[in-house]
């Protein structure tokens, strides 16, 4: 296969398939709209994981495993969240096959095996938790309650794309219950500030803290914060979610707790989640024509050094200079791999490390010995340098530092050069068709005009943003009275 990629400039959707492919991140499986992680995407995922669960349990919330199946009786308790996912759901009627009289060798659903109740395959898991839960929770004392899971789960998506849209996808989700309203809004604040500080200092991902309107909340939700990000393409992102349910939950299960009074009330809850999406944003954040770019903290391996040499007597003494360094280098805590395959020259390893976003690249030949140097290639600027071998531990976890750094202020610029205030509607339309990124306007509050906006322009409310001013205006589509500027763009 060859591993020269179409540009983004070309068609960036194709971009985004071949790299995702081609970087050996991820690949379609035979089972429609489903998709293999391979081991290299799956490191990134790790990554991704081991940080946010050490951020989940610095604040006190503890993993939990629940069941992928779940009655349909349950699932149908609290309507909004049924309603909100029936189309999407995998639905199991039977347990069992047999053998197909009419086909040899075939088999067939037994219809004599149908469940007394179908199972609904799991495309989110608040349904079965609070139905556990209300036999956790009897007194105040039970309470918080606060459990994540990280899980897999389906929604039947008719249009998939890797990553970034499947049928069935990896993440995390959090399920709390609280004694309080404020408790249960607190901790929703607690968990989005949580993603968006993980997105920007671990992703280099500049977000945009806010909340939904109401037609883009989550089914059954109260309130739903969020984290959107912005694209090299100029489409919005939202790369995690945090939901104040309110009781709505509580009551659908009838979980109900003793105060310190002595009265029985309602549990107050959250749930949020991010997902496998987040690989989609990293790929369309950082990446170029030349393939991945990561960011040091989420590469799987953050140097690679790749020994270029004659003869075994040259590759013996480069070998031993190199993992000296190697040793080095993971001592001061940096992942790297010394690739001293034979059967690849030197320039297919370059290319292929370039194209799977290895932040640094050490070469090493003969001449360098001499010189007490290496060749020091950085993957986000293509630029190369030489360092003398006495100074890597300085020089390479600095670099890595500024990688980090650079990359973010780099996504930082596009999104802020990107946001677009707009005050009339054929100018909306322009900038959206022309620009792109978010465009910044007054929304008058109504789904009717929302939903006009979004049929003629494909553009939604990614969120009101936090840092928006309260600044009365006109609505950008009907002209009527406006509290404060929205953000639209179009997404993924």
């Amino acid at each position: 296969m060859s591993k020269k990629l179409t540009t983004r400039s070309e068609d960036y959707s194709k971009w985004y398939n071949e790299l995702v492919t081609k970087a050996d991140l991820a690949e379609n499986s035979a089972v429609r709209g489903c998709m293999v992680i391979k081991p290299y995407g799956y490191a990134i995922w790790e990554k991704m994981q081991a940080e946010l669960d050490k951020k989940f349990k610095e604040t006190g919330h503890q993993n939990a495993y629940f069941p992928l199946l779940v009655p349909k009786s349950l699932f149908e308790a609290e309507e909004k969240n049924a309603e909100g996912f029936a189309k999407e759901c995998a639905v199991v009627t039977h347990y069992r096959l047999k053998n197909n009289p009419d086909e040899p060798g075939k088999l067939m659903v037994d219809p004599d095996a149908k469940l007394e109740e179908e199972l609904v395959v799991r495309p989110t898991s608040e349904a079965i938790i609070w139905s556990t839960y209300k036999n956790w929770i009897q007194s105040y004392r039970d309470l918080p309650i606060l459990i994540n899971q990280w899980a897999n789960v389906v929604r039947w998506e008719m249009r998939t794309r890797l990553f970034l849209r499947t049928a069935e996808f990896l993440w995390q989700e959090g399920h709390t219950a609280h004694a309080t309203r404020q408790e249960a809004l607190d901790e929703t604040i607690l968990i989005n500030d949580i993603y968006a500080n993980f997105a920007e200092n671990f992703m280099a991902i500049p977000v945009i803290k806010g909340v939904k309107s109401e037609s883009e909340r989550f089914a059954g939700a109260e309130e739903t914060y969020c984290i959107e990000a912005l694209m090299q393409d100029g489409k919005a992102l939202q790369a995690g979610t945090s939901h104040f349910l309110g009781q709505n939950f509580a009551k659908a299960f009838d979980v109900k707790f003793a105060t310190k009074e002595g009265k029985l009330e309602h549990v107050w809850a959250s749930s949020w989640g991010v997902s496998t999406r987040l690989m989609g944003a990293l790929i369309m954040t950082h990446s170029d024509d030349n393939g991945l770019v990561l960011p040091p903290n989420l590469a799987p391996i953050q140097v690679v050094i790749v020994p270029i040499y004659k003869g075994e007597e040259q590759l013996a003494a480069i070998s031993e200079v190199a993992l000296t360094i190697k040793q080095q280098l993971l001592d001061l805590g940096v992942s790297v791999k010394f690739d001293d395959r034979d059967n690849v020259k030197p320039g297919f390893k370059f290319n292929d490390y370039e194209l799977k976003g290895v932040p640094l690249r050490i070469a090493i030949g003969p001449r360098d010995l001499e010189k007490n140097q290496i060749e020091l290639a950085r993957r986000d600027t293509l630029t190369k340098s030489y360092v003398p071998i006495a100074d890597l531990g300085t020089v390479i976890p600095n670099l890595l530092k500024e990688i980090q750094e650079t990359l973010f202020t780099k996504a930082a610029n596009y999104r802020d050069d990107h946001i677009t205030e707009v005050d009339d509607f054929e100018t909306f339309k322009e900038i959206l068709n022309t620009k792109g990124g978010f465009i910044s306007a007054h929304w008058d509050g109504t789904s009717e005009s929302e939903e006009s906006i979004k049929k003629a322009t494909k553009a939604t409310i990614r969120c009101i943003p936090y840092t928006s001013v309260s600044k009365e205006g006109t609505c950008v589509f009907s002209g009527k009275p406006s509290a404060q500027r929205v953000l639209f763009a179009k997404a993924y």
